[in-house]
C-alpha cells in the first residue's frame, strides 16, 4: 500500500516511479478519489458538529421558554439524524475506492534497481561454482528421473497436468534438501523455525499483495480460505496489526511448507518436468527489520540463500532484477539463478525481496523507536531459501552419471542413511 500523504505531496514524482515500471500515470485518478473522500469526511464531521450543537441549543431554547426557536432546533436534528447516515455510507464507500485504487498499484522501484522492461533487462551481479563438464550428452531431470522414482504418469492420473509423484530414493532425496536447509538456516543463520498453516483467510492474502489482484493464481478452498502460494504469506502476516518495539526487532523467521500456485499466466511454459508445478515444497526465509536496517538485512538474506547452492556445490548466478521484472510487493529483488546442464541454462531457483513498507501497510504491521511514543511501519522482507523441487531438479541435473544415476552431494550424505547414489538397481 502506498502512503497518501506522499502522492499528495509529490504526485509527479509518484507517476515517475510507476513510469519506471511501465505503468501509466495514476496519480491524477488517486488524488481525485482523495479529494472526494476527504471532502465528505469534511461534511460528515461538518453535519455531527451541527448536530450535537443543535441538541444543546434545545435545552437552552426550552429554558427560556422560545417554543418556536426549540421547534425549529428539533426539526433541524431530526434532518440530520438522517442525513449522518447517509453521509456515513458515502463516506465509507469513498474510502473503500480510494483503497481499491492504492491496493492495485504495485510497489515503487528503489532507485538502485536498473530500469528495464522484462528479464532481458536484468543484471548479473555475480557467477558462483563451476559449471560441470560432463563428459557424456547431459539428459534434463524429466529424462533422467522417473527410473530413480520420479513419477509423472502416475500423477497425471490421479490429479492432472503439473503434479509429481516421488518415491524411494528421490523421495528422500527431495526430504534431504528440505531438512538441511531448514537445520543451515536455523543453526547457523539464526532463523527461527515455524509450522504455519497453509490455509488463510483473505486478509492474510491482502497482506502480502496477492489479493486483490492475483486471485486467479491461487487456489481456493469451498469455504472461503486459500491455500497459500507461500509460506511469506503466513509468515508475514505473524506481525498483522501488531505495534512492536524496536528491541524486538529483527524477527527472522523460516519454514518448509507445501505451496500451491494455479500458475494460471503459465500456459504452454515449462510443461514438462518439475519447474512449475501446481504444488511444491519451499523453504521460505521472512524478515521483519527498521527501515534503516533493511538494505543490509536484504543482502543477508540473499546471501543465506546462496550458502544453501555453495553447500550443495551447484553453480549459479545472481541477478538484480530490473523495474520491468519484480514482482507486485517488491522495491528491489535478487534472483538467484542454478545452471541446470539438461536445459543448458540458469534458471530461477530463488528470488529474495526488500519490500519496504509497502506490505506492513497493507497489514498494519508497525513498531514504536526506543524512547518514543508514535510507530513507525516496520520494513519486510522474503525470499527462498529454496525452492526443494527446484533444488532437486539442479542436483539431479548437475550431479548425472552416465549410467543413469545420480550421485548424492556430500553435504547431503547425513541426511541420506548412508546412500550416495540414487539408481533403477
Amino acid at each position: 500500500m502506498h502512503d497518501i500523504r506522499q502522492i499528495r505531496e509529490n504526485p509527479e514524482a509518484f507517476d515517475a516511479a510507476l513510469a519506471r515500471r511501465g505503468l501509466s500515470a495514476r496519480a491524477g485518478e488517486v488524488l481525485a478519489l482523495d479529494e472526494h473522500w476527504r471532502a465528505l469526511t469534511q461534511a460528515l464531521q461538518t453535519a455531527l458538529a451541527a448536530r450535537n450543537d443543535a441538541s444543546k441549543a434545545i435545552g437552552a431554547a426550552k429554558a427560556r421558554n422560545d417554543e418556536r426557536e426549540a421547534s425549529r432546533l428539533m426539526a433541524q436534528v431530526t434532518d440530520l439524524k438522517t442525513r449522518v447516515p447517509a453521509l456515513e455510507a458515502e463516506e465509507r464507500e469513498a474510502l473503500a475506492s480510494l483503497n481499491d485504487v492504492l491496493a492495485a498499484i504495485p510497489n515503487l522501484a528503489d532507485p538502485s534497481v536498473p530500469q528495464g522492461a522484462d528479464e532481458n533487462d536484468n543484471k548479473i551481479i555475480h557467477l558462483r561454482g563451476v559449471v560441470p563438464q560432463l563428459s557424456f550428452e547431459g539428459r534434463e531431470h524429466h529424462e533422467i528421473g522417473p527410473p530413480l522414482g520420479l513419477d509423472f504418469e502416475t500423477a497425471q492420473k490421479v490429479s492432472g497436468a503439473r503434479f509429481a509423484y516421488l518415491r524411494g530414493g528421490i523421495a528422500r532425496l527431495s526430504r534431504a534438501l528440505g531438512q538441511f536447509m531448514l537445520d543451515l538456516h536455523t543453526g547457523e543463520f539464526g532463523y527461527q523455525e515455524v509450522a504455519p498453516p497453509v490455509l488463510v483467510r483473505d486478509e492474510a492474502l491482502y497482506g502480502t499483495g496477492q489479493l486483490p489482484k492475483f486471485a486467479e493464481d491461487q487456489f481456493r478452498t469451498t469455504d472461503g480460505r486459500w491455500l497459500i502460494p507461500t509460506a511469506e504469506v503466513s509468515l508475514t502476516n505473524m506481525v498483522r496489526e501488531m505495534i512492536l518495539e524496536e528491541k524486538e526487532l529483527p524477527i527472522r523467521l523460516t519454514a518448509l511448507t507445501p505451496c500451491f500456485r494455479s500458475e494460471a499466466g503459465a500456459a504452454g511454459r515449462d510443461t514438462r518436468g518439475m519447474i512449475r508445478q501446481h504444488q511444491f515444497e519451499k523453504v521460505e526465509l521472512v524478515s521483519i527489520v527498521c527501515p534503516e536496517a533493511s538494505e543490509a538485512e536484504h543482502e543477508r538474506m540473499t546471501s543465506c540463500a546462496e550458502a544453501v547452492l555453495e553447500r550443495l556445490g551447484l553453480p549459479f548466478r545472481r541477478m538484480l532484477l530490473c523495474s520491468g521484472d519484480m514482482g507486485f510487493s517488491a522495491q528491489k529483488t535478487f534472483d538467484l539463478e542454478v545452471w541446470l546442464p539438461g536445459q543448458r541454462r540458469y534458471r530461477e531457483i530463488s528470488s529474495c525481496s526488500n519490500c519496504g513498507d509497502f506490505q506492513a501497510r497493507r497489514m498494519n504491521a508497525r513498531f514504536r523507536k526506543d524512547g518514543e511514543k508514535g510507530t513507525v511501519f516496520a520494513h519486510t522482507l522474503n525470499g527462498s531459501g529454496l525452492a526443494v523441487g527446484r533444488a532437486l531438479v539442479a542436483v539431479i541435473e548437475n550431479y548425472q552419471n552416465e549410467d543413469g544415476s545420480v550421485s548424492v552431494p556430500a553435504v547431503l550424505h547425513p541426511y541420506m542413511g548412508g546412500l550416495e547414489r540414487i539408481s533403477s538397481e
